[in-house]
């Protein structure tokens, strides 16, 4: 796994230490060869990093680091989920990337790039996947980006 942990870090960010939230639903769930990867948000040793709409307090910089703080949650989550073995994934099939924004912005393809990036950069060709990328008037605890995977395991 040091080798995943090294290709995240090469994408500025840290590998993740988080904590199971005490809510009615789990960070993932496998259904045969499937694994479900709950939204993650921009959070950082238990602390939400970012809060606030993309195009007003949040620029598109900070937007793009909120997109890659989601995908190494994401790909934490599914470490667990795989008992450490992240060569047991054999494709990342979708993300769907939410974006808390203002009226009339309009870069929700270039905020999704930030995680698309970082799934290709650590999971190499198993990292290509279909994406949507969509705004949304708003998200839980006023974060800026929500992201949900899909994999393909085994």
């Amino acid at each position: 796994m040091s080798t995943y942990k090294q290709k995240l870090e090469a994408c500025g960010v840290e590998w993740p230490e988080l904590y199971r939230p005490d809510l009615p639903f789990a960070p993932t769930k496998q259904i045969g060869e499937v694994l479900y990867v709950s939204g993650q948000i921009p959070e950082e040793s238990g602390d939400i990093a970012y809060v606030g709409q993309v195009g007003g307090e949040i620029d598109i910089g900070a937007a793009l680091q909120c997109a890659r703080l989601c995908a190494a949650n994401i790909i934490y989550w599914v470490d667990r989920a795989l008992e450490g073995n992240l060569d047991r994934v054999v494709q990342l099939a979708k993300l769907t990337i939410f974006i808390n924004a203002v009226p009339g912005f309009a870069a929700f393809s270039t905020i999704g790039n930030g995680a698309s990036e970082v799934m290709n950069a650590v999971f190499g060709e198993r990292g290509e996947h279909a994406r949507s990328a969509v705004g949304m008037a708003g998200l839980p605890a006023n974060v800026p980006v929500e992201i949900e995977a899909v994999f393909y395991v085994r």
